[in-house]
């Protein structure tokens, strides 16, 4: 490059900031939350012809440049939002800066995007995400982040505790922001739901996101404030004890403390928190499998307990220092436990047992004894440093890097005893696994103010995953033996993964478009080496690619009340290390998984378009039709390992389409009452082979989520939620319908420094099947299993939480990267 044009870029890049004067400030909603994409707008106080406008950055800034000298007038607005104008905007000078401050806006009724206000709380879509602030979901309080999502239109959470997003388990976190490698289960589950401020549902995220997820992106937003000064919240939980125990083993307990606390003032920002969840989980499941093997089936009905005791406690710690208004450095540290422990205890009865095929003649009968638990464990130990600087013209430099290092592990215990007396021994197993997992990831992003055409934006990323898996498989013939080694189910193996990406990002708006366009590339190398415990097997497994990941957003706003939107976005769902190992691990009695060493990661392409509208008397629609296509797809499919064992695995089957339809509204037939409810409905196909079979399947799935409120006074409601997920058919069975009501009373004492919250969850009283949910898998002439977990129902919790200090919740927290996505 000439020095000419470097000259000229240069001078393009900093005309704003050194010719004319600027007018700059910082938009922010009522509760001083930054409101990105907002609009500023300067006119001419005369004549009232428009200067210019932009959009503010991601902490609602925005700066306006190339005003002459004039006396104007300034319109802050956004959408769902109403419009305010500060008057008397005195240029007299050239190279004057003029900074209006903080500029609040309120909700109103002018919009051009819907705004779905309830008692406390409201739900906003915008041109690339819905938003929803979770104060109105007071069935969550108490719980964690599973409980805030559950109550979202386009999230289901199955019988099993499966997260999908419009149908699809493939979606990623971001927490802050910032992207989360963890599984979504697991990072919702170690978030208080207190400190949660509000849920973006981005789904067809830009390139300046990382492009994980087929599903799109869950951004949590964690509660903050701008106030100098102390804060401190003391939440507490108890549960009563269980109503209907199932006969199981041990007495379920519910309990938990979480507890905020932070000291800021103008360059110092000190917060801690620390929490403990107690959340077990009783209930039994009722099952019947059976396989045909050369001609001969074997058939065993069973039904026994099937429970949870889930222990979750954290510490977490972030340090904030800004020596001066242009510059942030951040230091945060968050380490902790968290194990789960499944217990199924199941008698499989002689009803069937062996017999020929195609007769009912039983060639001999036996029943048994399963006693099967399995815990999952994770230790962790997470920093990060991050760094923040704003230049003169209003560009800003942020960079980030996270160290994490994570133990992941479990045992599971698998014994076939006689019955009904317990000392015959049939089988016992034992396998274990260490997982020590150390992840890197650092980011540079820049941002500035491309003249009047809008915000630029462009970064880099790099991730390192080192993941080693020691999988250890145990087998003894009686009880007073010692284990031995099967060395054909153990093994140990290494994935090492590293991803250098790069992303542009243009954002923009031009009188009633909103638009926005980028582009990311990302080199991916990974590495996977597998070894036996029999040391004959010893093979390492490349796949290196580029990948170019394009998105679009375009939105139009019709008129005051109406809008309509537009995306596209490419993504990727990568493989994890359990799913990539093929040495089978037991889970129960029926069953073995492994995974695939070459499985290819999948591709998606997203495409939606949405209309919002707000209708007389305060009530308000949205709607998104959504196409979602998936190349590569990964799914679990089961083959016959042995006599009324399956071998589940995970496998590139083909490609899969999804067509759905997203609605939400809200009504308010009374003053106190307001109703809001989502449904998603999509029609799902698979188009696959497996095992040189024909893998063809379609299903039209619906789910619906209900929330009512009904107000008696400023600090006293009622509210009842309802989800309900549709019988749904899946590549090899189906599973039925899943739903759960709930009811939560909450009142407010002392000025409304502490809040009292009544829970009654999974309501049921014996008469509506709550909670409960048939899984069944079935291939003709070679194996059907089916299998009804039964969870609890009525459970009674009770929730306070009290505020000591003044002064608002500033806290910010870390969170995994990568070990919550392998737990």
């Amino acid at each position: 490059m000439h020095i000419k044009q470097i000259w000229l870029t240069v001078s393009l890049l900093t005309y704003g900031a050194i010719c004319f004067s600027q007018v700059t400030g910082k938009i922010v909603d009522e509760s001083n939350i930054a409101l990105e994409y907002a609009t500023a707008a300067i006119f001419n106080q005369f004549d009232k012809t428009l200067i210019t406008g932009v959009i503010t950055d991601l902490e609602g800034n925005f700066t306006l440049t190339d005003i002459k000298n004039g006396t104007y007038y300034l319109e802050v607005s956004f959408i769902g939002y109403d419009i305010t104008t500060i008057r008397d905007i005195v240029i007299e000078k050239n190279y004057d800066k003029k900074d209006v401050g903080i500029v609040q806006l309120s909700l109103g009724n002018l919009l051009n995007e819907v705004v779905v206000k309830a008692e406390h709380a409201s739900v906003v879509n915008k041109i690339d995400r819905q938003v929803y602030t979770t104060k109105r979901f007071k069935n969550a309080q108490g719980g964690s982040g599973v409980d805030v999502i559950r109550n979202l239109p386009s999230v289901t959470i199955d019988g099993l505790g499966e997260i999908s997003v419009r149908g699809s388990t493939g979606f990623i976190v971001l927490l802050n922001g910032k992207p989360i490698q963890g599984n979504a289960s697991l990072l919702m589950a170690s978030l208080p739901a207190n400190a949660i401020e509000r849920v973006e549902v981005i789904t067809a995220p830009s390139a300046k996101y990382d492009p994980e997820g087929k599903a799109g992106i869950l951004n949590i937003i964690t509660k903050k404030g701008a106030a100098n000064g102390a804060f401190g919240q003391l939440n507490i939980k108890g549960g009563l004890p269980s109503i209907e125990n199932y006969g199981n083993d041990k007495t379920h307990q519910r309990h938990g403390i979480d507890a905020t606390y932070y000291v800021k003032n103008d360059k110092w920002n000190f917060a801690f928190s620390g929490n403990y969840q107690r959340n077990d989980l009783g209930g039994r499941r009722e099952g019947d499998v059976f396989t045909i093997i050369n001609d001969v089936k074997t058939q065993f009905p069973s039904t026994g307990e099937r429970s949870s005791n889930e222990v979750n406690y954290s510490g977490r710690a972030t340090i904030d220092y800004s020596p001066d208004s242009t510059s942030v450095f951040s230091f945060g540290f968050f380490a902790g436990k968290r194990s789960n422990e499944r217990l199924a205890d199941i008698v499989y009865s002689d009803n069937h047992g062996i017999s020929p095929a195609n007769s009912n003649n039983r060639i001999y009968t036996f029943q048994y004894y399963n006693h099967n638990t399995r815990e999952r464990k994770s230790d962790f130990a997470i920093g990060s440093l991050d760094y923040e600087h704003t230049f003169k013209n209003t560009s800003k430099l942020s960079t980030s890097f996270l160290y994490e290092y994570t133990l992941l592990g479990g045992p599971t215990v698998n014994q076939n005893l006689g019955f009904p007396d317990n000392s015959i021994l049939y089988q016992d197993e034992f396998n274990t696994n260490t997982n020590p997992l150390n992840g890197v990831r650092f980011l540079l992003d820049y941002r500035f103010n491309a003249l009047k055409l809008g915000v630029f934006e462009t970064g880099y990323q790099y991730r390192n995953l080192d993941h080693k898996g020691d999988f250890v498989y145990e087998r003894r013939p009686r009880f007073e033996d010692d284990f031995v080694l099967v060395p054909e189910f153990s093994s140990e193996v290494n994935l090492k993964r590293s991803i250098h990406s790069f992303y542009t990002q243009f954002t923009g708006q031009k009188g009633k478009w909103d638009y926005a366009a980028g582009a990311r590339v990302e080199i991916t190398n990974r590495t996977f080496e597998l070894k036996d415990k029999a040391n004959t097997v010893d093979e390492t497994f490349k796949l290196d690619f580029t990948k170019l990941y394009p998105s679009t957003s375009l939105l139009y706003s019709i008129n005051d009340n109406t809008n309509i939107k537009a995306a596209y976005s490419k993504r990727v769902e990568r493989t994890t290390t359990f799913k990539m190992n093929p040495f089978p691990e037991r889970e129960h009695s029926e069953t073995l998984e492994q995974g695939d060493p070459e499985l290819k990661p999948e591709f998606i392409d997203l495409l939606e378009l949405g209309v919002t509208k707000k209708i007389e008397g305060g009530n308000s629609i949205f709607a998104t039709a959504y196409y979602r296509n998936v190349k590569n797809l990964v799914n679990r499919v089961n083959t016959v390992f042995n006599d009324t064992i399956l071998n589940r695995i995970y496998s590139n089957v083909g490609n899969a389409k999804a067509i759905g339809l997203e609605i939400g509204a809200q009504f308010k037939p009374l003053k106190n009452w307001g109703n809001f409810i989502g449904a998603n409905i999509y029609n799902y196909s698979i188009d696959g082979t497996f095992d040189d079979r024909k893998v063809d399947s379609k299903a039209t799935v619906y789910s619906i989520n209900l929330n009512s409120t009904y107000t008696f006074w400023d600090n006293a409601s009622l509210q009842f939620t309802f989800n309900y997920l549709s019988e749904k058919v899946t590549a090899q069975g189906e599973d039925s319908r899943f739903y759960s009501p709930n009811l939560t009373l909450q009142k407010s004492f002392l000025n409304n420094r502490l809040t009292a919250t009544f829970q009654w969850q999974n309501i049921d009283m014996g008469l509506l099947d709550t909670n409960e949910q048939r899984i069944t898998t079935v291939k003709p002439d070679e194996f059907f299993t089916t299998t009804n977990y039964i969870y609890e129902v009525d459970i009674v919790l009770l929730n306070l939480s009290f505020i000591f200090k003044n002064g608002k919740n500033k806290t910010k927290f870390i969170d995994s990267e990568f070990g919550k996505r392998e737990f």
